[in-house]
């Protein structure tokens, strides 16, 4: 007894997560999300590109999920 070796034990909150990589894009980014691209275009034309955020950001968000690195 006395001076028995020490296990250590790993921590379940330390697990490591893997990201898993962006889908290879189905098509040009020219061609990808034509809704969210016109509408933002047509509200840059009107209301000037600081008006347009939200839509800006709905537009990345769309290229993203479409496996563009935006």
């Amino acid at each position: 007894m006395g001076n028995a070796p020490v296990k250590e034990v790993a921590n379940s909150s330390t697990v490591a997560t893997v990201e898993t990589p962006a889908a290879k894009p189905k098509c040009k980014a020219c061609c990808a999300c034509p809704e969210t691209k016109k509408v933002r275009d047509q509200c840059i034309i009107e209301r000037g590109e600081a008006e347009c955020g939200d839509l800006i950001e709905a537009h990345k968000k769309c290229m993203r999920e479409q496996g563009f690195n935006i």
